[in-house]
């Protein structure tokens, strides 16, 4: 089920998907998340919404990263991800664009329930 989530300060839609799917996975306000990600992009030399640096801080909070199998690439959704997954905390990768998914709830700015994901992060402990 999709439910509406935007913790931007200034309720701001566009350029911040990473830092709101991350602030919600990981339990955090926005400014933390966002302080965080930029000083692992400034200690790997890249930007903070670059995947190499927000899989590296996903990875540090204990997060795995997982593919998703090519059988239908155009056909698996973000929804259908969700009802395969009905507990754990994931994040997932869209071509451009991050979604935070717990408990087979999809958290985002917009219904992006039909969009393919093309890798998820999965929380360890889940």
């Amino acid at each position: 089920m999709y439910i509406n989530y935007n913790p931007n300060p200034l309720q701001n839609h566009v350029g911040d998907c990473t830092v709101r799917a991350i602030s919600k996975v990981l339990n955090q306000d926005w400014e933390d998340t966002y302080l965080n990600l930029c000083l692992f992009g400034f200690s790997m030399c890249d930007m903070p919404s670059s995947n190499s640096v927000w899989g590296a801080y996903l990875k540090s909070k204990g997060f795995e990263r997982f593919v998703i199998p090519n059988t239908c690439p155009n056909c698996y959704s973000v929804k259908e991800f969700c009802e395969e997954n009905p507990e754990g905390t994931f994040l997932l990768a869209l071509g451009s664009h991050v979604v935070a998914v717990e408990n087979g709830n999809y958290y985002d700015i917009w219904d992006s329930g039909n969009e393919i994901p093309i890798y998820f992060w999965k929380r360890k402990e889940d």
